[in-house]
């Protein structure tokens, strides 16, 4: 079973910048909307990816252990625009479920125990002050919950500039992570957070040591 890992945060709040300390063999990045990164090193990026081209190299043959989709919602929100002129939208709403809930099984489920997917999300705020995945139409949230598919579920946090990742939740947030794994906040640091994983599960480190 591979182990998918969902990072929530607003725009600008670091998401992607927490990718920066990885090494280019040890990460691929699938960028759904964009095709540029926040920093300088070069990492491979996959630039306007789609379910088909992020299912494509899923189920091939992996060459890396670690895998980003940043930002993953847009895979829901371009499947919506895409569909605006069809004429039976709750059809289009039930196929926006369906894909992006076979994505998380797939690799819950289908990938080799040793490969991480890093889902790179935007988060929403409800009215009563708590925090969620943001998703499109109810059937994500009333009969999947996003977050139940996940064992980790981070947050970014931005204080006066200072960018961390929260790992539990405070009873507003979704946050969680597996006892002793994380300190209940830690650097924004995705390389990091992939150590710790690796060392908690015993997992293969996130360079394939098997290509020269």
């Amino acid at each position: 079973m591979g182990l998918p890992v969902l990072i929530l945060g607003e725009s600008g709040s670091g998401k992607t910048y927490s990718l920066k300390n990885f090494e280019p063999d040890e990460i691929s990045i699938f960028s759904v909307e964009k095709s540029r990164l926040p920093f300088q090193k070069k990492l491979p990026v996959m630039p306007h990816a789609t379910y088909e081209a992020i299912n494509k190299v899923l189920g091939g043959e992996l060459t890396k252990k670690s895998y980003a989709i940043d930002d993953s919602q847009y895979l829901l929100v371009n499947q919506l625009f895409d569909g605006l002129y069809e004429s039976n939208q709750f059809d289009l709403y039930k196929k926006i479920a369906y894909n992006f809930r076979n994505l998380v099984h797939d690799i819950n489920f289908k990938l080799p125990d040793d490969v991480v997917v890093y889902f790179l999300h935007h988060l929403e705020k409800n009215n009563d002050g708590t925090m969620k995945a943001k998703t499109i139409g109810k059937m994500l949230d009333e009969k999947l919950t996003v977050e139940g598919c996940f064992d980790i579920v981070l947050y970014t946090k931005n204080e006066m500039g200072n960018h961390s990742f929260v790992t539990q939740s405070d009873g507003f947030m979704t946050a969680k992570s597996p006892e002793g794994m994380f300190k209940k906040e830690i650097p924004n640091d995705l390389k990091a957070v992939d150590v710790a994983i690796r060392n908690y599960y015993g997992l293969t480190k996130a360079k394939n040591e098997t290509k020269k």
